[in-house]
């Protein structure tokens, strides 16, 4: 069982890729699921990353304040900025645009740490600013849709921010109840969890893409272009960021990989309970949900490269 989790959890991204693919071919296979399976889908994913957060990812906010507040602020700014631009450049309509900003102004996803930790880089500090972006996430993504998207639709930011304590955060608190109180039950299921989370990513992923394939097969292009760009202009800006700040190798790397990916599980989730009337919302966090970790894989492999480089 160990073997056939470590296998899933190591091709994340083509199982997700494939479950995205066959939900645009085949979408009658998952369209019979509801869409509210969403939240409690993401919630499972966010239990798991209570049951493996730990008391040092807490400290290390107070150990490195500097580290943390850089990234945590370059999350907050880059992404939203990066997603607004391009959703003005490319003119996308109401609803993907939305859901591209929407993409922008959540919080780091769990995806990065592993992306982090197989490209070497500064782990501690990844999954310092995954647990601080997301506890910010309550006030600032709700914020930070309404300053962006608030003239194209209603933003209740009230029921948002409650949406993300309901989904994310009291999940994640859950999970650390879990460990804290069940040490012994968390130690064993521990080692399934990313098999478990991949698993539970890619039936979310055919979920989303099933209700809306036929709009993505009659105009969907220009979003996976989208999409695409927001990620890697994110994953860039973030590594020329932490090189203007003289950052360590490592710690680069974890900016980098940090900035650039999202809890895109989250923006579909937020598109699907509080802008029922943009179905394509839910789109570009579907498709930022498949390319992260195809480009995560990627960069993984040059960053692992540049960090083993001797310094000089």
């Amino acid at each position: 069982m160990k073997r056939i989790c470590d296998f899933i959890a190591r091709w994340m991204g083509m199982l997700v890729l494939l479950s995205g693919v066959v939900a645009l071919v085949v979408p009658e296979g998952f369209s019979w699921i509801d869409t509210w399976v969403i939240n409690p889908l993401l919630g499972v994913i966010m239990f798991g990353m209570g049951l493996t957060l730990s008391p040092y990812d807490f400290k290390i906010v107070a150990q490195r304040p500097k580290d943390i507040i850089a990234g945590a602020l370059a999350q907050f700014i880059v992404m939203p900025s990066l997603a607004w631009a391009l959703a003005k450049a490319f003119a996308l309509p109401e609803g993907l645009a939305l859901g591209v900003i929407l993409v922008g102004c959540c919080p780091g996803g769990t995806a990065s740490n592993v992306i982090t930790y197989l490209a070497k880089g500064d782990l501690a500090l990844s999954v310092g600013m995954t647990a601080t972006t997301t506890l910010l996430a309550p006030l600032v993504t709700p914020f930070l849709v309404w300053l962006l998207a608030g003239t194209m639709v209603d933003v209740d930011t009230a029921g948002m921010l409650l949406s993300i304590v309901y989904v994310v955060i009291a999940p994640i608190v859950a999970g650390l109840l879990c460990q804290r109180f069940l040490r012994k039950l968390t130690e064993r299921v521990t080692p399934y969890l990313p098999a478990f989370s991949s698993l539970t990513i890619a039936v979310t992923v055919a979920v989303v893409v099933s209700h809306v394939a036929d709009k993505l097969l009659s105009g969907g292009l220009i979003v996976v272009v989208v999409v695409m760009l927001h990620n890697l202009c994110g994953l860039s800006m973030g590594f020329l960021l932490g090189k203007l700040m003289r950052m360590t190798k490592p710690k680069n790397t974890a900016i980098a990989i940090e900035v650039g990916m999202q809890n895109s599980g989250l923006a579909s989730s937020l598109a699907v309970m509080h802008f029922a009337a943009f179905p394509l919302a839910t789109v570009p966090g579907a498709i930022f949900s498949v390319w992260h970790n195809i480009s995560g894989a990627m960069v993984a492999s040059l960053l692992r490269r540049y960090n083993e480089k001797v310094s000089g």
